[in-house]
């Protein structure tokens, strides 16, 4: 609060005070009073404005000080209230008390949310759980009848990611509640996807190398194959029909990291669409000419690989390659 500011707020009563003390001198000369007198009148009229003046305008910069002075330090500034001394002038009492009201609502607006966050969060999960059963059923008939057409088993497949795709993504948001961080063998992980792939890679004739994967890495095993699982899901979905898919994996360890990288030669990421891949509901000139792109996957990738404290990173050039690079820190867990 500065000075200036203050004066001109005031600019009207200081307007009528000195209307006042016009009208006093006119009636003491009226009366014929001394000069000297009627100098003393205006003296002691003026220092009990200014004393007046200066006690309410230090008390009110103390306060205002304190108030943005706390907003500025603050991150989460709903908090302001509880760090406000009580107000000594009734402006700020007024707005102390209103600071507070306005907090208060908000925070059991924000309590009211969550748990029609939690309930629905909830609800998914236990749905996922149902559906499962009819579709784990589906696909184990599948699997004891040869006749049925490998494209339908391929689909039910993807029917029984996407279900599995609703519940990482209702997770993903309390990940760290999910997750158990320990040495992961990346060869592991990476077996596993591809095992769980090789029907639908093998109707399309793809093609995997992989090299130097023998290591191990500090992350969730079961989270680190949800996100090798959504790279090669997207590898499958946007290949070339008109050439072999081909997926290279391979690891490269640097001081105390160690790279995976994961390379496939398919359509790739035009730079326009590069630097907002990880956005949330960005499908991108890819996306849309499938109907088969939501723009979810590597958004929750990349926010998993933040809450496991991995680092993803993109490069890719138009109908020739797209390459991941998730980097993982040694003790990860213990570092964060």
């Amino acid at each position: 609060m500065r000075l200036r500011d203050y004066l001109r707020d005031h600019v009207l009563i200081f307007t009528v005070y000195a209307a006042a003390l016009l009208i006093i001198e006119i009636f003491l000369k009226a009366f014929r009073t001394d000069r000297q007198a009627m100098g003393v009148v205006a003296v002691i009229f003026i220092l009990m404005a200014f004393i007046v003046h200066a006690y309410d305008f230090r008390r009110k910069k103390r306060f205002y000080d304190i108030l943005f002075t706390a907003l500025k330090d603050l991150d989460k500034k709903y908090l302001i209230p509880e760090l406000l001394e009580e107000a000594q002038f009734l402006d700020g009492k007024i707005l102390t008390d209103a600071l507070r009201d306005c907090g208060k609502s908000m925070t059991e607006n924000v309590t009211d949310e969550k748990r029609k966050m939690r309930n629905f969060r909830e609800y998914i999960e236990l749905w996922v759980h149902e559906i499962k059963i009819p579709v784990s059923a589906l696909s184990f008939m599948c699997h004891n009848n040869k006749e049925i057409d490998p494209k339908m088993k391929t689909q039910l497949k993807r029917v029984d990611e996407y279900i599995d795709n609703v519940l990482y993504y209702a997770r993903s948001e309390n990940a760290e509640k999910d997750y158990i961080i320990k040495e992961t063998p990346l060869n592991r992980a990476f077996a596993s996807v591809a095992g769980k792939n090789r029907e639908e890679l093998q109707m399309i004739n793809a093609t995997i190398n992989a090299s130097d994967l023998d290591v191990n890495v500090m992350t969730d095993g079961k989270w680190l194959e949800f996100i090798i699982g959504q790279l090669m899901d997207n590898s499958i979905k946007y290949r070339i029909e008109e050439k072999a898919l081909e997926i290279s994996v391979s690891a490269k360890k640097e001081d105390d990291k160690i790279k995976f990288i994961y390379e496939d030669n398919g359509s790739g990421i035009s730079k326009e669409d590069l630097p907002r891949i990880f956005e949330k509901s960005f499908t991108g000139s890819n996306g849309r000419g499938t109907a088969k792109s939501t723009g979810m996957g590597l958004y929750i990738v990349k926010n998993l690989c933040d809450r496991l404290g991995h680092k993803i990173q993109a490069e890719s050039e138009k109908d020739k390659f797209t390459r991941f690079t998730i980097t993982f820190i040694d003790n990860d867990y213990y570092c964060r």
